[in-house]
Formats: structure tokens, C-alpha cells, sequence
């Protein structure tokens, strides 16, 4: 199966699994919260926005990414959740993303980076967690070895890791 053939039958199929999972509302994490997402969003699951757990996380339709990075010897097989699902899930409804880390560096990634075949929020590098001395426990990937478009300055300053809060603004 083609690609493109995938990535048109995931986002259907997720489209499907989201507008069921929005229907009954985001669940509650049962453990430690790992990423907060607040601002410009439909469904929540507290005032302050949405709110997961790894298990929620992993929840979601896993996509894999094999890539080399700047920060890491080697490929690397990324698991995650693309970026894409969690804005069909939480229904993303601004122009940036301000993505920040446990110590408070933050980014802006545009909104066009919520589509399919683009960032996603890898929560394993190779079969295992990431703990937060290793970039954990998220990460922001981009599949950088896919195209010369992912290999550039401003790509690379998005991939924030020890990712745990993003802020939806207009």
C-alpha cells in the first residue's frame, strides 16, 4: 500500500476514533500528567485544557518514525503520536502551537505542522521511554530523513524534547 494510501486511511480512520472519543469526552489521566494542552481547544478534560497520561497517549494510533537527528548517534525509531491526531482529538483551533519543556524553553511551530506525515510527539526512542534526563518523557520528531524539507534550521529549532505543555493560540 502506498504512502499516501496510508495516510489517507489513517486520517479517516482517526477522524472516526476522535469525533467518538470528543462525543463522550476526553477521559481523565489515571496517572501522572506528562503533557498539558490549554488555549484555543474544543474538548477538554479539566478548565485548563486537556490533560494526558502516558496510557492516554499511547491510547491514541501510534505512528513510527526511523530517522537520524542532530542530537543523537545514528537512526533512531521514534514512537509517538502524530501531532496531526491530537489536533483532530482536541480540536486545535488556532494559528500557532507554543510548545514548551519542563524548564520552560519554549517554541512556536505553525499549525501546519498538525498535519499527517509531519511533526509527531514520540513518547519511545528505540523500545523504550525516554526519561527526562534522555529528552523525555516527549519529544517533538519530524521524519528528518525523508526529505530535505525536514533538514533545515527552522525545522530543527522545533523539535522541542522534554516537551510537557502546548499552548493553542490565534
Amino acid at each position: 500500500m502506498s504512502r499516501i494510501i496510508r495516510q489517507v486511511s489513517f486520517l479517516l480512520g482517526f477522524s472516526l476514533f476522535a469525533s467518538m472519543l470528543a462525543a463522550e469526552d476526553l477521559q481523565n489521566p489515571q496517572n501522572e500528567v506528562i503533557l498539558t494542552i490549554s488555549g484555543e481547544i474544543q474538548t477538554r478534560n479539566t478548565d485548563e485544557g486537556a490533560e494526558f497520561d502516558l496510557d492516554m497517549l499511547r491510547a491514541l494510533p501510534a505512528t513510527e518514525i526511523s530517522t537520524t537527528t542532530i542530537w543523537t548517534e545514528g537512526e533512531q525509531a521514534f514512537v509517538g503520536v502524530e501531532l496531526a491526531a491530537l489536533a483532530a482529538l482536541v480540536g486545535f483551533e488556532g494559528t500557532t502551537l507554543k510548545a514548551s519543556a519542563v524548564n520552560d524553553y519554549s517554541v512556536d511551530i505553525p499549525m501546519s505542522d498538525a498535519v499527517a506525515g509531519r511533526a509527531m510527539i514520540a513518547y519511545e526512542r528505540n523500545g523504550s521511554t525516554m526519561p527526562l534526563r534522555d529528552k523525555g518523557p516527549l519529544w517533538v520528531v519530524f521524519p528528518f530523513d525523508s526529505d530535505t524539507e525536514f533538514q533545515r534550521e527552522s525545522i530543527y529549532a522545533r523539535s522541542i524534547w522534554q516537551l510537557n505543555r502546548i499552548a493553542v493560540v490565534k
